[in-house]
C-alpha cells in the first residue's frame, strides 16, 4: 500500500476550488433573489447565506464525520466528530485533509440552498433554518456516504456520480419538490409573478458558472487530465444548455429571453455535474441540450400540474439530477462501461451500467422524498413552516428581517 505524500499543486489547485465552490453561494443568492419580487429579495438570499453559517458548523462538528468516515454501508460513524484526530499534516490522498473537508463542506452547504427555490417568499426563517440542519444530517450526509465515501454500497456497486449529480442536485431536487407540494401555494400566484431583477440573475448566473469550474474539475481531487476534462465539459455543457433553451423560446415563442439563457445555462451545468469526470465534451454537449429540453417544458407547463416551484429547483435540479445520472450509464467511456462504450461488440456490456444508474436515482429520489416530507410536516405540525397571510403579503423582507432591500 503506498504512503500518501503531500503534492502541492493538487494542494494549490484544490484551495482554489474551495474558494470557487463557496463563491457559488453569494451567486445562487444573487440568482434566487433576482427571480423574486423586490419584497422578498433580502429573505431569499439569506436562506442561501445562512447555510454558509449553519451548515459549515454541523459540517465540522458531525456532518463531515457522517458523510466521510467509515462506519457502515448506511452512514459513517462518529470517529471524526469536531475534526477529532486530524492535523494539519493529516491527509487525503496527495493534498491535506483540512483542504478535502473544507472542499467537501462547500458542497453540503450549497445543496439546502438549492432547495429553498422551491419555497420561497413563504416560509418562515426560523422553520427553514431548523429544516436545512436537518435535512442535512439525515438526507444530504448519509446519502454522501453511500455515493463518495469507500464504505458506501452504491460506491461499493460502481455508481458513477463524478461531482454531485446524484448527491447535490437529485437530493435537493426531489426534496424541493416534495417541500413545495407539502408546504401549498403562494397565495396570489394567480394574479401572476414576475422577476423583479434579471440583471440579478444574469449575474448570478454568470458567478454559479465561474464557481462550477472549482465544483466539477475541482472533484478530481488532483491538478490532472481528469480535471481538464471535467473543467472543458464545465464549459460546453452550459453553453449547449443555453443554446438549446433560446432556440426552444425562438421557436415556440418567437422571442430568446435573457432569463431563459440564464436557466438553461444553469441546466447545463447541472446535467453534466455527475458526468464531467466520464464522458467526452461531445457527449456531454449532448446529454445537456436533451436534458434541457425536458427542463424547458417541464417548467413552461408547471401551472398546469399545480406545482408552485417558486424559483424552479425541482424543474432544473431536480430533472437534471435525474437525467445527469442516468445519462452516464449511456455516455460514460472514460474508465467506464457503457451503452455507447462498452468493451465488446455488444450493447448489453454496459447494460449494467445503465441499471445500477437507475437504480442510485430511484433509492435516492424515494429516501429524500420521504425523509423531506417526515420533516416538512413535522414542521409545519410543531413550529409553523409557512408564514401568516398577512406576512406573505407584506414581504418576508420586512415581516420576518424589519429590513428593506431598495429604501
Amino acid at each position: 500500500m503506498n504512503t500518501p505524500v503531500l503534492n502541492s499543486g493538487d494542494t494549490a489547485w484544490m484551495l482554489i476550488s474551495t474558494a470557487l465552490v463557496i463563491f457559488m453561494i453569494p451567486g445562487l443568492a444573487m440568482f434566487y433573489g433576482g427571480l423574486t419580487r423586490s419584497k422578498n429579495i433580502l429573505g431569499t438570499m439569506m436562506h442561501s447565506f445562512i447555510a454558509m453559517g449553519v451548515i459549515l458548523l454541523q459540517w465540522v462538528a458531525f456532518g463531515y464525520s457522517l458523510a466521510f468516515t467509515d462506519g457502515g454501508s448506511w452512514v459513517g460513524g462518529f470517529d471524526a466528530i469536531f475534526l477529532r484526530g486530524i492535523g494539519p499534516d493529516s491527509l487525503h490522498g496527495s493534498i491535506p485533509t483540512f483542504v478535502f473537508i473544507a472542499f467537501q463542506g462547500a458542497f453540503a452547504c450549497i445543496t439546502p440552498a438549492l432547495i429553498s427555490g422551491a419555497i420561497a417568499e413563504r416560509v418562515r426563517f426560523r422553520s427553514y433554518v431548523l429544516f436545512i440542519l436537518l435535512w442535512s444530517t439525515f438526507v444530504y450526509d448519509p446519502v454522501c456516504h453511500w455515493v463518495w465515501q469507500n464504505h458506501g454500497f452504491l460506491f461499493k456497486q460502481g455508481v458513477i456520480d463524478f461531482a454531485g449529480g446524484i448527491v447535490v442536485h437529485l437530493t435537493s431536487g426531489i426534496s424541493a419538490l416534495i417541500a413545495c407540494l407539502l408546504l401549498g401555494r403562494r397565495a396570489d400566484l394567480d394574479k401572476g409573478i414576475i422577476p423583479h431583477n434579471v440583471v440579478f440573475v444574469v449575474l448570478g448566473t454568470g458567478i454559479l458558472w465561474f464557481g462550477w469550474f472549482g465544483f466539477n474539475a475541482g472533484s478530481a481531487l488532483a491538478s490532472n487530465g481528469l480535471a481538464s476534462l471535467a473543467l472543458l465539459n464545465t464549459f460546453v455543457g452550459p453553453a449547449a444548455g443555453l443554446c438549446t433553451w433560446i432556440t426552444l423560446e425562438k421557436l415556440i415563442l418567437k422571442k430568446p429571453s435573457t432569463l431563459g439563457a440564464a436557466t438553461g445555462a444553469i441546466a447545463g451545468l447541472a446535467t453534466v455535474t455527475p458526468a464531467a469526470g466520464s464522458v467526452m465534451p461531445v457527449e456531454a454537449m449532448l446529454l445537456a441540450a436533451l436534458t434541457t429540453v425536458v427542463c424547458y417544458f417541464f417548467v413552461s407547463h408547471k401551472s398546469r400540474l399545480n406545482v408552485d416551484d417558486s424559483l424552479d429547483a425541482f424543474g432544473v435540479h431536480g430533472i437534471a439530477g435525474i437525467l445527469g445520472p442516468i445519462g452516464c450509464g449511456l455516455f460514460a467511456s472514460y474508465g467506464y462501461n457503457s451503452i455507447f462504450h462498452h468493451q465488446s461488440m455488444s450493447a448489453l456490456n454496459g447494460t449494467s451500467q445503465l441499471l445500477l444508474q437507475i437504480k442510485a436515482v430511484a433509492v435516492v429520489a424515494v429516501y429524500s422524498a420521504v425523509v423531506t416530507a417526515i420533516l416538512v410536516l413535522a414542521l409545519r405540525k410543531f413550529t409553523g413552516f409557512r408564514v401568516s397571510r398577512e406576512q406573505e403579503e407584506q414581504g418576508l423582507d420586512l415581516s420576518l428581517h424589519g429590513e428593506r432591500a431598495y429604501n
